[in-house]
């Protein structure tokens, strides 16, 4: 599918404003924000960066995603006077008027920010994104970062997961719009799947804004919606050739050929069904997909849809396959092919050998996996709320942390160890194995010369003491520049290249990172500089606790 027009790229930028604005943020950025600007330290430069702690669904990896809207968000930052005035209302009144007026003159032009590409493997406590600037500009970027990465990342990569379950060859659609948390969600949840591993979406406005294949044709209302072939209406359907002919009768006529070499009774056969599906082909003779478990599939539904899809192909066109919804799908599947293989050997009608057959029934990562141990012939897997909804775990817990100001590094400590942070503004490599697999992340300050191939390293793993050592065959550069003085400076994706990206990415990644159950975990670790930098300061805030007493 072709890349958005730019007609469809403005009305995603006009998304992102609208969907966040500068005031999509918490109080609390703003009650900062006014500390630093009344205590003349708004104008610092300070660096954030942004990780998250632990790998989702208690996997090996996560995909990062969301830089997209981040850097369009960033770009359009910038306070109306409306929205100065609603802060006006909201603050304290104590707050000094002069700092709405240094809040409407605020944007994104003295911000650099530095970060992992769209669609790349990461893992926990990898810094994925780095941010600097205006000590006070880039505090009120936090929350709306925070939130355009989180879930972005978060069904991305539950997405990869689900790919990696279903395995190269079945074909994969989301369809989880009306399980959502909202339109966002929803929206949010189309393209990043998209790009995760699924081929396609049934979300129609994700189809617009990203380019990604949209799918859909029938639901069970639209079935039980009809009682009758009198309310099948056109009742011809053009061959072809272009002659008109009694639709209703021909399939008739098939449908009674079909029951008898299945030896099936007509009676059991449901007649609104039949004019439901007559009347969708009639409408579309190319894309006769319907859903065949309104009734029961072997007795009614399977039976209609043959007998509409044999005339259909008497007429010259190629019936696409059916959807089945509930039961059974794996013993429905493996039966319905059965009968699509016998009326293609039996009458001759090769365009049953390449009909499809998707399962749509509350899918999950566990019984996508549970389809590669069953029989079955299901083509195309549609998931909907497991996707969407994250329902393993819904949060991805991103955090935004401070790790340098004025050029000094800071450091939180915290009462939970595995909260505390790392010091001070970094660069992060990625080294790879003699097989081009990436084995081991590390973390480095950014004034330290980068790790070279051939030349032995030393680093440290968290909580570790002792240091070792290992030389790489292959070192690559994980974050690059992105954005800077107010412009995007990283060449913008469109959700297909980020997927192909992603697919690239996974690919490089070694299988036993990559299981669904039981990982092994992936090494990241500190420098030997950034390892004595937290050492230091943790001594030096052990003496200066006792700055009370000081003269």
């Amino acid at each position: 599918m072709a890349a958005p027009c730019s007609d469809t790229r403005g009305a995603m930028e006009r998304s992102i404003r609208e969907r966040v604005p500068p005031l999509l943020t918490d109080l609390y950025q703003f009650t900062m924000a006014y500390a630093y600007w009344r205590a003349g330290r708004h104008q610092e430069p300070a660096v954030f960066e942004l990780f998250f702690r632990d790998n989702p669904f208690s996997g090996g990896f996560s995909l990062f995603a969301g830089l997209h809207d981040c850097l369009q968000f960033l770009q359009s930052f910038r306070f109306t006077d409306e929205d100065v005035e609603f802060l006006r209302s909201v603050l304290p009144p104590a707050t000094d008027p002069a700092f709405f007026t240094f809040l409407r003159g605020l944007d994104c032009s003295s911000v650099t920010v530095r970060s992992v590409p769209e669609g790349t493997v990461v893992f926990a406590r990898v810094p994925v994104m780095e941010v600097a600037g205006p000590l006070a500009v880039v505090q009120l970027l936090e929350t709306s970062l925070l939130c355009l990465v989180n879930y972005a990342s978060l069904v991305c990569s539950n997405a990869a997961r689900f790919r990696l379950a279903a395995g190269p060859r079945r074909r994969l659609l989301e369809m989880g719009l009306r399980r959502a948390q909202g339109p966002d969600g929803g929206l949010t949840a189309s393209r990043y799947s998209y790009i995760g591993g699924f081929d396609m979406t049934s979300n129609v406005q994700a189809g617009f804004l990203f380019g990604i294949p949209v799918a859909g044709t029938m639901a069970h209302s639209y079935v039980t919606s009809f009682t009758s072939l009198e309310e099948v209406w056109p009742q011809t359907l053009k061959a072809a050739n272009g002659d008109q002919v009694d639709f209703i009768s021909l399939a008739k006529g098939w449908l009674s050929r079909v029951c008898a070499r299945l030896e099936a009774e007509s009676k059991k056969i449901h007649e609104g069904e039949l004019a439901a599906f007559l009347t969708y082909a009639i409408a579309y003779p190319q894309n006769f997909l319907p859903v065949i478990d309104s009734y029961s599939v072997a007795c009614s539904g399977l039976l209609n849809f043959c007998a509409v899809a044999l005339a259909l192909s008497e007429l010259g066109y190629r019936p696409v396959g059916v959807r089945l919804d509930s039961g059974d799908l794996c013993r429905q599947s493996v039966e319905v092919r059965h009968v699509f293989r016998l009326c293609s050997q039996h009458f001759s009608m090769s365009s049953f050998d390449s009909l499809i057959i998707v399962g749509t029934n509350n899918f999950s990562e566990s019984t996508m996996s549970e389809l590669n141990k069953k029989e079955n012939e299901i083509d195309v897997v549609g998931v909907g709320t497991h996707l969407v909804t994250c329902t393993k775990q819904p949060s991805l817990g991103c955090v935004y942390k401070l790790v340098e100001v004025r050029g000094s590094p800071r450091m939180k400590f915290s009462e939970d160890p595995e909260k505390s942070t790392v010091p001070g503004k970094k660069a992060v490599y990625r080294l790879m194995d003699t097989e081009g697999h990436p084995f081991l992340d590390v973390v480095c300050l950014a004034v330290e010369p980068a790790p070279t191939a051939g030349h032995p390293l030393i680093y440290y793993l968290r909580g570790e003491d002792s240091s070792r050592s290992v030389t790489p065959t292959q070192v690559t550069c994980l974050r690059q520049e992105v954005f800077t003085k107010g412009q995007v400076t990283y060449s913008l994706c469109n959700a297909k290249e980020s997927r192909e990206k992603a697919q690239s990415s996974l690919q490089t990644l070694d299988p036993k990172h990559k299981r669904l159950q039981d990982p092994d975990t992936y090494t990241v670790a500190v420098s030997e500089k950034v390892y004595k930098l937290v050492a230091e300061i943790r001594r030096g805030n052990s003496t200066n606790s006792n700055f009370l007493l000081s003269n």
